[in-house]
């Protein structure tokens, strides 16, 4: 698993007059969308920004280079079985919103045998991660939690990309991977 991906919404109090039609949503707000992928502890992978607020996730991904290092050969190299079925790259936890493709695997709708409701409830804590990342970027960084006040979009990336920096950093520093502790199952590094 690379991580689990999807998108968050920072409103955008003073977006331009001539730019509120892209950038609004149905309810009226106006707000630039971040799509990320984030891991277990909740550094991120993967940071896309600057999409207008009125399209949805699979418009993003649409726009999105998360597939660029894949699809130019250069992803990481990655061989693993489910199901005696032989598996070459990797994967996101994602919702149901996201299309049906190998990389994205999504939780069971409906689960039924016991195998299905265990599966579920692990694919949806771990789903858990990147919405969790949006939150901690939001407890951490008082400017990300609020609305948007700068008029030009490139300070606002600025701004969101610096404060997904900052947070990896401070993932890196306290986080111990030696405890080897993930979503209470114990682990080992190699």
């Amino acid at each position: 698993m690379i991580g689990s991906i999807d998108c968050m919404h920072w409103q955008w109090k003073n977006c331009p007059t001539a730019w509120q039609g892209d950038y609004g949503n149905r309810k009226g707000q106006k707000s630039i969308i971040l799509e990320a992928v984030a891991g277990f502890d909740t550094w991120v992978w993967h940071a896309f920004f600057g999409v207008p607020g009125a399209q949805n996730d699979l418009n993003v991904l649409g726009q999105s280079p998360v597939f660029n290092d894949v699809l130019s050969g250069q992803g990481p190299n990655i061989t693993y079985r489910v199901n005696n079925t032989v598996y070459q790259t990797g994967y996101y936890i994602a919702d149901c919103i996201y299309p049906r493709w190998t990389t994205f695997v999504k939780s069971i709708p409906n689960p039924r045998s016991q195998k299905q409701k265990l599966f579920a409830t692990y694919q949806e804590g771990y789903r858990k991660d990147v919405e969790r990342c949006f939150g901690i970027l939001q407890a951490r960084w008082l400017i990300v939690r609020g609305a948007a006040r700068m008029f030009d979009e490139e300070i606002l990336r600025s701004i969101m990309m610096t404060c997904i920096i900052l947070h990896n950093m401070i993932v890196e520093d306290e986080y111990d991977y030696d405890a080897g502790e993930v979503h209470g199952a114990k682990w080992r590094t190699v």
